[in-house]
């Protein structure tokens, strides 16, 4: 897949003609359907493009930006603008996603139109890639409904004339296409389970995939019996949709959920479906705005959040915060005994950055350690949380923060976590179901601590929600699913709405907010805010768009 994913079709075949030539005479200078069609390799092409339309690390970096665990502070953004209550239907990134998307779904609907034209193609192969696409379909309209609600569908191409006249469709209606189209790929048996991917395959949509994104896209509705019912058959029926399991680096345990993310683990056996990008081809370059300055980032403009930060219990299996937090935790030396993904995700003062080679750097935060790294004052280029962000860095990338780091859309532990979820919501989770899913995914991490591993059965369902959900947050921070956990709970007013926060410091006003420094200050409306404005443009060039979404 690294091999071909980075050559994408920039020009589309569209069937032409003109009225001073005969219809039977090609343009000699342009592609038709009739001249590009032609071959197997042709199709996969456009399959490619596809791929590439559909999810990409700036959609990764963008929707944690829409969260309250990532907080822009130097300069202009999007995701900011929005969390600032300030965003118009003229905002840009309304108009960008709109256009990428339908871009992507004009590709599939091109692919499916015209790929009974190739001759050389044998009908196994034919019928995979076909639910490939109807995969990736599915995957932009499922995220068009999550942003927008409403949205025009189709499942054909339309003519422009259709384009400015064609009104949007309930989202109620279009998640019943997505899932019936995930029940039939997964049904029809036509995709690969992972563990028969060649390796010049990997980064392909399997079967396990579909199962995976069909539980997420239940998950999204509240549909808890489904997600169980889902989630289960990949945990127990792993023959059947693929074997898969937690990531555990043999040659350091305590580094599992730390190497995870790094280049040499791509394809581990935790990745269900990623992103594949190729060093030099195919890359990204979001991290030059959140590593460490000291790491040659350019500026420090995406900060961790001293609200996620707060979420990492003690390795005693404890909170740091609230009536039952733990009692050895000091906030004078707040990032010692806290769970490893916190360092695994998070760069804090004094912390000890591994280097590819082995050797480690001490990163200093703190105001008035006076390294290129330390907290200055909320206009400066270095942090403004005291926080720089490590998940994801790559440390083969080139100077110039150029990464060819695949992006992980589904992994095994969400699927854990989803089980979990939806056992506690229909009654409170067992003990067995526990075992199966949140102990597991400690124990991964590090944990040794009865009270961070063992049942809590002196617990009620509500607790144990809390439980799960903050577990779903530190496992996932980072990448990109926070925002809509955050949607689909209804807790927009409780953590995006009031100031977010960094880290607190010797002179900071302990008389405000306990001394943690404010960073940002968030406006959320539960009438508004949960749905993106449809853009201005297209509501100008096609008026069954309106009414917009409220608030806009």
């Amino acid at each position: 897949m690294k091999k071909a994913i980075y050559i994408i079709m920039t020009v589309l075949a569209a069937t032409l003609s003109f009225s001073c030539q005969k219809l039977t005479v090609s343009p000699t200078d342009k592609f038709t359907d009739a001249s590009y069609w032609i071959s197997a390799s042709k199709a996969k092409l456009v399959l490619n493009m596809a791929y590439n339309q559909m999810y990409s690390a700036g959609d990764m970096w963008q929707d944690e930006q829409l969260s309250d665990n990532l907080v822009h502070t130097y300069g202009t953004s999007d995701p900011f603008t929005i969390r600032r209550g300030e965003a118009t239907p003229a905002l840009g990134l309304f108009a960008n996603e709109w256009r990428d998307d339908y871009g992507g779904i004009k590709t599939c609907l091109v692919f499916l139109s015209n790929i009974d034209r190739i001759q050389d193609i044998d009908e196994a192969s034919k019928n995979r890639m076909i639910d490939e696409i109807r995969f990736i379909r599915a995957f932009i309209y499922f995220r068009l409904v999550n942003y927008y609600g409403d949205v025009p569908f189709f499942t054909d191409e339309i003519t422009l004339d259709d384009a400015y006249n064609i009104k949007r469709t309930p989202k109620a209606e279009i998640m019943t296409f997505i899932h019936s189209e995930l029940d039939d790929i997964i049904k029809a048996g036509h995709l690969p389970v992972s563990d028969d991917l060649s390796e010049d395959e990997r980064g392909r949509i399997t079967l396990g995939a579909a199962v995976a994104f069909q539980a997420r896209a239940y998950l999204y509705e509240n549909n808890y019996q489904k997600v169980k019912d889902l989630t289960l058959k990949m945990i127990s029926d792993q023959q059947t949709y693929g074997h898969y399991s937690l990531f555990t680096y043999d040659a350091d345990k305590d580094m599992s959920y730390f190497m995870l993310f790094t280049p040499e683990q791509e394809y581990n056996s935790e990745v269900i479906l990623d992103m594949t990008y190729v060093p030099v081809l195919k890359t990204w370059s979001n991290m030059k705005a959140m590593a460490p300055i000291s790491k040659k980032a350019e500026i420090s403009a995406d900060n961790p959040t001293q609200e996620l930060v707060d979420c990492y219990m003690t390795m005693n299996g404890l909170p740091v915060k609230g009536a039952d937090k733990d009692p050895s935790y000091k906030e004078s030396d707040p990032y010692v005994n806290r769970d490893p993904r916190l360092y695994a995700t998070i760069v804090y003062d004094n912390y000890k950055w591994l280097n590819k080679d082995g050797s480690v750097d001490i990163i200093r935060t703190a105001k008035g350690s006076g390294t290129d790294d330390s907290y200055i004052s909320p206009v400066d280029r270095q942090t403004k949380t005291g926080y720089y962000v490590h998940k994801y860095f790559d440390w083969t990338m080139s100077d110039n923060y150029e990464s060819g780091l695949n992006i992980i859309m589904f992994r095994y532990a969400d699927v854990l976590l989803m089980y979990a979820e939806a056992c506690n919501e229909l009654g409170k989770i067992n003990e067995s179901e526990w075992n199966q899913s949140i102990r597991p995914i400690r124990e991964r991490a590090g944990f040794t601590a009865a009270k961070a591993l063992d049942y809590p059965a002196g617990k009620n369902q509500s607790e144990l929600r809390a439980d799960i959900r903050n577990e779903r947050r530190v496992e996932l921070a980072m990448e990109g699913l926070r925002w809509f956990d955050i949607k689909r709970w209804k807790i927009g007013q409780d953590v995006l709405n009031g100031y977010l926060h960094g880290f607190k410091f010797a002179g900071s006003d302990q008389n405000v907010d306990g001394g943690y420094i404010r960073v940002a200050q968030y406006q959320f409306s539960d009438a508004r805010d949960y749905l993106w404005s449809v853009p201005l443009d297209q509501m100008d060039l096609n008026q069954n768009l309106k009414p917009n979404n409220p608030g806009y």
